[in-house]
């Protein structure tokens, strides 16, 4: 047996000394005195999150627009929601625009990825950052972290967040639990395929920000791989040190069953395969199956011998091209969600 020693790679550990920065580090009149005239956009994307949605635009709206003008921009994007999301968001002083409606005249494409897309083409700010909806206890630094870096070095053109996610059960709580497909799929794929991006704390966080013209270049995945693929697509655009970390402290949010963890493991994979195919590496005339196949206790068509049914899910992820190649098919106005 050879007896050696594990050690993080130099280049990792360089770069997550370097860049990565804590939320508290960028004050919003810090970032005032930084901003001048580049215009910051803050986009949501949300399908049937009225449960939250209004206390995150309110506070985004009460301390980052109105007492101080960092934010030029508030949209939430209204992922075919089937609850009040528009109307709360409206209410709480957010623009309010539809994912089919910024889409119009291109294929239809389901998923995260593709409200992202659609708030993408619909921001005009240089900057834009991304805050998932469905969070709990939103504090303004969670935009003022990501933008931080961005106002102040113009070398940095991605930053992505990370934080505590308490797992919460019935009697226990598991302070880290909450990121249970990173752990598991995600970090192991990406130290596996791209080591370079083995420093990021969260490479699935679904809060982040970028410069616009800079995000414009990189396709967007429709499902769950979305934030994989931007990681990937981004590294190779712009290189490892235009890439930048924040700790945004501690996020709370509501947390899926493992059935659905599933379905969003399969997705990343889909998405990490598209990319080794990109680069060679993997068989460029094979096409992995679509099909994730997982069992349900008990149900109305549960088998005899297996007390489970069978439950088929479509995996299969598709993407929208740069918005860069789309400008000219895109919506010259913002078209509001009902």
């Amino acid at each position: 047996m050879r007896d050696t020693e594990s050690t993080v790679s130099p280049v990792v550990e360089a770069w997550a000394t370097y860049r990565t920065t804590t939320a508290s580090e960028w004050t919003p009149q810090r970032l005032m005195r930084a901003k001048g005239d580049t215009r910051v956009s803050v986009v949501l994307p949300a399908r049937n999150e009225e449960a939250t949605v209004g206390a995150i635009v309110s506070t985004i709206r009460e301390h980052l627009v109105d007492r101080l003008p960092l934010v030029d921009e508030l949209i939430v994007v209204d992922s075919r929601s089937t609850d009040r999301t528009a109307q709360v968001a409206r209410a709480a002083g957010a623009e309010v625009v539809s994912q089919d409606a910024m889409t119009r005249g291109l294929p239809r494409l389901t998923g995260k990825g593709d409200a992202l897309w659609a708030g993408l083409a619909a921001a005009e700010g240089d900057v834009v950052a991304f805050v998932d909806a469905d969070l709990r206890e939103f504090r303004p630094h969670f935009v003022t972290g990501l933008i931080g870096p961005l106002l102040t070095d113009p070398s940095v053109d991605f930053v992505k967040g990370f934080y505590h996610r308490p797992l919460v059960g019935a009697s226990t709580v598991e302070q880290d639990g909450g990121g249970r497909v990173t752990e598991l799929m995600a970090r192991p794929l990406l130290n596996l395929f791209w080591p370079e991006l083995a420093g990021f704390v969260q490479p699935l966080a679904g809060e982040y920000a970028g410069r616009r013209d800079v995000l414009a270049q990189v396709p967007f995945v429709s499902g769950y791989g979305v934030e994989t693929a931007m990681l990937i697509d981004l590294l190779e655009l712009v290189g490892l040190d235009a890439l930048a970390q924040v700790d945004l402290g501690e996020r709370k949010h509501r947390h899926q069953d493992t059935a659905a963890l599933g379905r969003m493991s399969a997705q990343i994979m889909h998405t990490a395969w598209s990319r080794l195919q990109r680069r060679g590496w993997a068989s460029p005339g094979s096409v992995p199956a679509p099909l994730l196949t997982q069992f349900r206790r008990g149900g109305s068509e549960a088998l005899p011998n297996l007390e489970r049914e069978i439950v088929v899910s479509d995996v299969s992820v598709e993407e929208r091209p740069p918005l860069a190649q789309l400008r000219h098919r895109v919506p010259r106005r913002r078209v509001a969600a009902a």
